[in-house]
């Protein structure tokens, strides 16, 4: 990594976690649902939620192939449906 990179790479704030994510996205949807906003501001804020929306979409989609791969893994030990208390 040149000192360039290393440079741009501490720069960059912390990637914010799934829970941050959604409960930012459902501040935002609430703000663009109650508030008296400015077009600008309500470009500004559905920006920011389409980012954070693909973000969810990524970690989710990434907690999916590791689930597809630690099931496969497990084919000796199949898998049983949960015990429901009906």
């Amino acid at each position: 990594m040149t000192d360039t990179n290393a440079k741009h790479a501490a720069a960059e704030p912390p990637q914010p976690s799934f829970e941050e994510s959604l409960t930012e996205l459902e501040t935002l949807v609430d703000r663009l649902e109650k508030d008296d906003l400015t077009l600008e501001q309500s470009l500004s804020l559905f920006a920011r939620g389409v980012t954070l929306t693909r973000s969810c979409q990524q970690a989710l989609d990434s907690a999916e192939q590791r689930i597809r791969i630690l099931t496969e893994q497990s084919v000796d030990a199949p898998l049983e449906p949960f015990a429901t208390d009906d």
